[in-house]
């Protein structure tokens, strides 16, 4: 019989648009913040002080003709949807997706990328231009859009006060690196995190760990490509990346910050959760053979059992997962994404992956996974009930 289902989708992607810096900084500051400029070769870029800093269409290749590492060369070419709140909006209503939640390209997917600029005024301002612009963007229909704070990491105290700042202006997530000692910073379980975890348990604000959120370097070289060829340098690439979020999730249960924050929640962002059964296991087997509890006096759970409580991880092409390894992941602990605008984003097929991966599964599951789990993380609520009655959110049941 037919249904609707409403979904919320917990991973994708804002293509900020060129004015995002340099008319949010301090006129003293506008001449060095990244800004778009088009090059000889009739291509956009952020640029920095005559230096390339990042791509523009790369990371908004939804909808492009050709495949990967092909995509749009300028913004005229780019998706409207990727940087205009009003036409993902509308891309939404025809997905029936009801709200998704936000991450950046420019500064990168833990804010690393500002490390590039070396000058600590500038960049705070960086963050905080880009924290204002999610306001900004976000007005169209603040309901149905999670703004993510992005963090000055590399100082505790102006992180610590840019999210309760940011918190307060209506933020609901935060973007962390999952691998801070990449950046010569104390690792996770060190003290110097503590206001950190402490202000976003506070505000109720779950930790992201989003991939290539640390160590960005990835095999996706022009060595590998000769010798394997652009499929295979991509699918070991995108599996390098995924598989580092999983090396993050087994630092974060070790560290103790799950234990001494009972409340405060992470997700992990666009790595899949194949993998998270075997982490488990593995991460529990080895933490055992070490003496277990015996030994870890901050812990009064298994390893595993801090996953349950208090981590979360995110799907969007997997099919075998959602079918068969849920009871092993646990079903509140699993979130659905789209990550759209990027390489590996779902873009016209949004409703069948979801049949392929929930098919045969109870209406209480499908909901968890669409719905629930991530209404009761971010704070969303639903247009009626938890109901949107839009043509594409019918689905036929098995009969």
């Amino acid at each position: 019989m037919p249904s609707t289902e409403l979904v919320i989708d917990v991973d994708t992607h804002v293509t900020e648009p060129p004015d995002t810096f340099v008319s949010r900084v301090p006129a003293k500051l506008k001449d060095r913040v990244p800004r778009v400029e088009r090059t000889d070769e009739g291509k956009d870029h952020w640029f920095v002080g005559g230096e390339v800093f990042s791509s523009v269409g790369m990371t908004a290749v939804a909808g492009w003709p050709e495949p990967f590492p092909a995509g749009p060369s300028v913004f005229e070419e780019i998706h409207p949807a990727a940087y205009d709140a009003s036409e993902r909006l509308k891309l939404m209503d025809e997905q029936g997706i009801w709200a998704q939640v936000l991450y950046p390209n420019v500064g990168g997917f833990g804010a690393q990328h500002f490390l590039k600029l070396k000058d600590r005024e500038l960049m705070l301002a960086c963050v905080q231009a880009y924290n204002n612009f999610q306001l900004d963007w976000i007005s169209p229909d603040p309901r149905r859009f999670v703004a993510v704070i992005s963090t000055p990491f590399w100082d505790i105290d102006d992180t610590v006060a840019e999210v309760a700042r940011c918190a307060e202006l209506g933020h609901r997530a935060v973007l962390f690196t999952g691998e801070p000692q990449r950046f010569g910073l104390p690792l996770l379980g060190d003290p110097h995190w503590g206001p950190l975890w402490s202000v976003a348990q506070e505000a109720g604000l779950p930790i992201s760990f989003h991939i290539g959120s640390g160590d960005t370097t990835t095999g996706f070289t022009p060595e590998r490509m000769a010798a394997h060829g652009k499929p295979s340098t991509y699918a070991y690439a995108s599996l390098e990346m995924f598989l580092k979020n999983g090396i993050q999730l087994t630092d974060l249960l070790g560290s103790g910050v799950l234990p001494r924050y009972p409340d405060l929640k992470f997700v992990s962002v666009e790595s899949g959760i194949g993998f998270i059964p075997f982490v488990l296991e593995a991460v529990d087997h080895s933490f055992n053979e070490c003496g277990g509890l015996g030994q870890a006096p901050n812990f009064e759970m298994m390893p595993s059992e801090y996953f349950r409580r208090q981590v979360y991880a995110c799907y969007w092409f997997e099919e075998t997962a959602p079918q068969r390894l849920l009871d092993k992941i646990g079903v509140d602990n699993v979130l659905f994404e789209t990550d759209f605008p990027h390489p590996t984003c779902l873009y016209g097929n949004v409703r069948e992956r979801i049949e392929a991966s929930l098919a045969g599964h109870s209406d209480e599951v499908r909901h968890k996974l669409l719905w629930e789990n991530a209404a009761a993380l971010y704070g969303i609520e639903g247009p009626q009930s938890g109901t949107l009655n839009h043509p594409s959110m019918s689905r036929q049941k098995d009969r």
